[in-house]
Parts: structure tokens; C-alpha cells; sequence
């Protein structure tokens, strides 16, 4: 499998997935650079994530851009589904690096949380929902993937909800003040415009490119461009940790791309 840092712009049409170029943007500093600034959520949209809270089971599914299902959870906030934890993997297992969650494939494993699909397993979490975060992953590489999609997609989908970052992303005090003080300048929107987050789609595939108890490095692979006829795939890597009982998303410290081209998912895990 080859790689591509970039592809000459003439060359590319990038047709309607944008969706790993978009998160990529939480991950480079430690705070958030967003799109549609002149467009962030409306008053309707925060009534109804009001009024669902809590709510339990799912409304009617619909598809994403992809034409792939999507359900949609009466809790805005997204529902946990049973958890049977003797299928999680263990160290021992042959596949403990590449197994794929499990349930995330049947109904109810993709969820629109506040406009981005996020997946919930039956194996590996999340097992709950605590003031509107979803919290409860296990301690595997599956709970940290499952994790590091959940917390990105919902960070840009909500670039001002406080209590996510602070609590799901390992953050410096600095960082905390860059935040803060984007936050007191109004410079991060509530809520995504939909023009914005129907693009965060469940990836393609995911790659655990190391682990160990307190740290592991995942990849997601996003459908891409199409170049000269041949499918690409954005590949987002993301750090994380385990802290204090749950995985927790390590932002870049750098301006260092987290992103790169790939031609084929050979050696990736497909949900």
C-alpha cells in the first residue's frame, strides 16, 4: 500500500465526501478551526436537542450521502446499545489488533448524533450516556477506535460544547485558555450547520497502528477522491489515552499534517 501526502489540485474532484479533511481540523493545535462560521446551528435545532434528552429508542432510519443506513436516536445525545462484555477481545486473541466492534454493522451501530454518524457497539461501548457525553469504553484497541471516532465527530459537530472537551480530550491548561478565549470571542459555533455535518459519515475503515494500556494510535479511513479513475481514501491518524477509567482523545501539539492519501485498505479493518 502506497501512500500520498497530496495529489496535484487539476487532478482531483473530491464529488461529495469531505468528511476526514473536515475532522482533521480539531487535531492539529488543541482547539477547534471550523467551517461555516456565518451559519452555526439555529434556535430550532437547540429546542429539539432539549426536548429529546433522555428520550429512549430511535426514530425512523435514513441513509447518509453514501446511501448507507443511518438510525436516528430519540435522544439527540445518541443510544447506548446492550453490552455483552465476554466478546470483547482479548491480548490472547489472534485478532486483538485487527477485530472490528461488534454490532456496529447491524441496525442501531451507526448513530446521528448531532448530525455526524458515530458508531455504538455491543461489545466494546459506549455503555451510557452521561450529561449528553457518551462515556464507558472498554479497555481494548476496539473501545479505543470506537472512542476516538465518537469524540472527534462529535467535537466538530459541536465545537462549543465545553464539558466535551475539557472532559473526553486530554488537554493542557494552555489549551484550555486558547479555548476559552475562542469561546469568549464567539469564534465557535454551538452546533454545525447541516451543510457541514451531513460530510461526517462513518468511515470506510479503521487501522490500530499501535496500542498498549495507556496509549493507542488509531487510523480512519475516509472515502476520498478519484484520481485518474483509482478510489483514495483520507487516512486521519489520532492519539489517545486512558485516563481516570475511559479513553480520552490527545490532541496534535503541532501544525504537523495528521492526514495522507491512501490507494488501498489492505491491512485495514472494515466495520
Amino acid at each position: 500500500m502506497s501512500e500520498k501526502e497530496s495529489y496535484p489540485r487539476d487532478r482531483v474532484s473530491f464529488g461529495v465526501i469531505a468528511s476526514a479533511a473536515v475532522v482533521v481540523l480539531i487535531v492539529v493545535v488543541g482547539i477547534f478551526v471550523f467551517i461555516g462560521r456565518g451559519d452555526s446551528g439555529s434556535g430550532g435545532d437547540k429546542a429539539a436537542t432539549a426536548a429529546g434528552s433522555g428520550a429512549d429508542g430511535f426514530a425512523t432510519p435514513e441513509v447518509d450521502i453514501l446511501g448507507r443506513r443511518v438510525d436516528i436516536p430519540n435522544n439527540p445525545a445518541g443510544q447506548p446499545l446492550p453490552q455483552d462484555p465476554t466478546r470483547q477481545r482479548k491480548p490472547s486473541d489472534a485478532d486483538w489488533l485487527t477485530a472490528a466492534p461488534e454490532g456496529t454493522t447491524a441496525p442501531h451501530g451507526w448513530q446521528r448524533v448531532y448530525g455526524a454518524s458515530v458508531p455504538f457497539s455491543t461489545s466494546d461501548g459506549p455503555t451510557r450516556i452521561e450529561d449528553g457525553l457518551a462515556v464507558g469504553y472498554s479497555h481494548t484497541p476496539q473501545g479505543a477506535v470506537l472512542a476516538a471516532a465518537q469524540i472527534t465527530y462529535r467535537l466538530n459537530a459541536r465545537p462549543a460544547h465545553r464539558d466535551l472537551y475539557v472532559r473526553q480530550v486530554r488537554v493542557s491548561a494552555q489549551q484550555i485558555a486558547a479555548y476559552d478565549k475562542a469561546l469568549s470571542q464567539d469564534k465557535l459555533p454551538e452546533q454545525q450547520p447541516e451543510k457541514v455535518t451531513r460530510y461526517f459519515v462513518a468511515s470506510d475503515a479503521f487501522r490500530v497502528e499501535n496500542y498498549a494500556d495507556d496509549l493507542a494510535i488509531i487510523q480512519f479511513a475516509s472515502r476520498g477522491p478519484v484520481v485518474d479513475g483509482k478510489q483514495l481514501w483520507a487516512a486521519l491518524r489520532l492519539v489517545m489515552v486512558w485516563d481516570a477509567g475511559d479513553w480520552r482523545l490527545k490532541p496534535a501539539t503541532t501544525n504537523t499534517t495528521q492526514t495522507a492519501y491512501v490507494e488501498s485498505l489492505n491491512g485495514w479493518t472494515k466495520w
